[in-house]
């Protein structure tokens, strides 16, 4: 599909050719990822099982990185909000030609990246879909960048500030003894870690570092992984990770080096500069370049969710509370910004749903 002369969006629409239950079910991306979902509990093939017709796009470009943005405004609408957008209306299309009528009901299901796709399908074309499940969703996506990026920066700068995984499973050991039994259970699960109340500095060495302590500066790296730094933008808070999700750290290079997903997010779509590196970052003034950058493209922050409250729609949303690669709180916050716009939590909970998971990683 072409909806701009820069635009390269392929769509794939798998219908069951008996057995059709009347309904179209679409189906997510992961973080920057230009391919369609084949095969997971997130996919056409799964959707098809069940005899759904399914739907997936690319977004619009090929591979995980963020590159297909450098010169490409419109490439990043289409990855963006666009591409989605023009796959679902174009499905029902296909649908209805293929079977002489329509989708009863059309539903959508993403995590992470797709958790930021169901978001934005709700707040921006409230009529897409009937039932949305959002999963995780990166829908601060400039913040999540900027959070990566800022822990990163320190790591960079301090060299022995670094969690080797002996360190990390010495902050997790320490995390569970002080707030396992928080929610009441003892199961080796921090379960309600908004209620955990520790203090890493608890494990700083008293002297030389011998491998069962943390320097200070590994101690300031573990509070600024569980911290949430505002916005200087928006005023929003950038939400760290929870306590309870250290099993998760060793494996997302929080603790090593700049992530992914936030490097290219800063080198392609914010500076438009492939050589830009971690060590450049300042937050206080990168941040605001990248909100004034992205102007609601990639974030999907409206709280106002009341058009497609009243057409009906339900969204049921999920997160792990040990979620490493997305703060958890950040669903919550923007849940509370939702009750919030909307001025009745009553009558957002009979239409959205927030479902926190103990012990639950990333999707």
């Amino acid at each position: 599909m072409t909806p701009s002369s820069d635009s390269e969006i392929k769509v794939e629409v798998w219908m069951p050719a008996t057995g059709w239950n009347g309904k179209m079910h679409a189906v997510g991306n992961g973080a920057f990822t230009g391919s369609h979902r084949y095969g997971s509990a997130r996919s056409l093939a799964s959707g098809l099982e069940r005899g759904y017709a399914t739907a997936s796009t690319d977004t619009g470009h090929e591979g995980g990185s963020a590159s297909f943005a450098l010169g490409h405004p419109e490439k990043v609408i289409d990855f963006g909000w666009r591409a989605v957008h023009e796959m679902t209306v174009t499905a029902k299309q296909v649908i209805a030609a293929f079977y002489g009528s329509g989708p009863e009901y059309s539903y959508w299901y993403g995590c992470s990246a797709g958790g930021r796709q169901a978001m934005m399908e709700a707040q921006r074309f409230p009529g897409d879909y009937d039932g949305i499940i959002a999963g995780a969703p990166g829908n601060d996506w400039t913040g999540r960048a900027a959070g990566s990026l800022r822990i990163a920066n320190y790591l960079g700068a301090h060299e022995d500030a670094g969690l080797s995984a002996a360190k990390v499973e010495l902050v997790r050991m320490a995390v569970l003894e002080a707030c396992d039994a928080a929610d009441g259970v003892i199961d080796k699960v921090v379960g309600d870690p908004e209620r955990c109340d520790f203090d890493p500095a608890v494990l700083q060495c008293s002297g030389a570092d011998n491998g069962s302590c943390l320097t200070a500066a590994q101690v300031n790296t573990v509070k600024m992984l569980y911290s949430s730094p505002e916005n200087p933008k928006t005023g929003r808070a950038i939400t760290g990770v929870l306590p309870g999700s250290e099993s998760n750290w060793t494996d997302l290079g929080w603790t090593r080096s700049a992530r992914a997903s936030g490097l290219d997010q800063y080198r392609y779509l914010v500076y438009g500069d492939p050589e830009w590196t971690v060590d450049r970052f300042d937050f206080g003034t990168d941040i605001v370049r990248a909100e004034e950058t992205d102007g609601g493209t990639l974030n999907a922050l409206d709280p106002d969710l009341r058009p497609f409250f009243d057409r009906g729609g339900k969204l049921l949303a999920y997160h792990g509370w040990s979620d490493a690669q997305i703060s958890p709180a950040n669903a919550t916050q923007y849940y509370h910004r939702v009750v919030e716009a909307v001025g009745d939590e009553q009558a957002v909970r009979e239409s959205y749903r927030l479902f926190m998971a103990p012990g639950m990683g990333h999707c």
